[in-house]
């Protein structure tokens, strides 16, 4: 759990371009794919089954490769989940890894440093998928979107 702000624009427009600049540059790296999706609150008690759903619906589980993350945020519930499709799942780590990851970004929106812990968490997973599925260049097509997606 971490403290957050209320306010449905806690990420204003430059924090948020921020944020898609971490995710591009993560993903120049790499041919694995990661989204962050907001919501002011969890529409589960779980934010990780959450985040498992919305991996889902925006089609994630279905990269060539079975390596994309998602940064799930439910700001006025004060949760979030990581969760990473099923070979950058094991490959990272295991664990370990993501609760890590997880302690990251936790510990930078506990100080009200949310577009610092995004982007510092964003790196970590990038690094993790840079390393196990680094880039490839006969490989150029973006498989999903870079920008930040906003819920209900």
């Amino acid at each position: 759990m971490f403290s957050l702000s209320p306010r449905k624009d806690f990420l204003d427009e430059g924090s948020q371009k921020k944020v898609v600049a971490c995710i591009a540059n993560a993903e120049s790296r790499t041919t694995g794919e990661i989204r962050v999706f907001m919501e002011p609150q969890c529409t589960y008690v779980d934010a990780m089954d959450r985040a498992k759903e919305l991996f889902v619906q925006m089609g994630m589980e279905k990269t060539v490769m079975r390596n994309a993350v998602i940064v799930y945020v439910a700001y006025d519930d004060r949760q979030f989940a990581l969760f990473g499709d099923k070979a950058i799942y094991e490959l990272a780590g295991g664990p370990e890894f993501w609760q890590k990851a997880a302690a990251t970004l936790s510990g930078h929106m506990r100080n009200g440093e949310y577009t610092l812990g995004l982007c510092n968490c964003i790196d970590e997973l990038g690094n993790a998928l840079a390393t196990h599925f680094p880039a490839d260049p006969n490989i150029t097509k973006n498989e999903l979107p870079d920008e930040i997606v906003f819920g209900k």
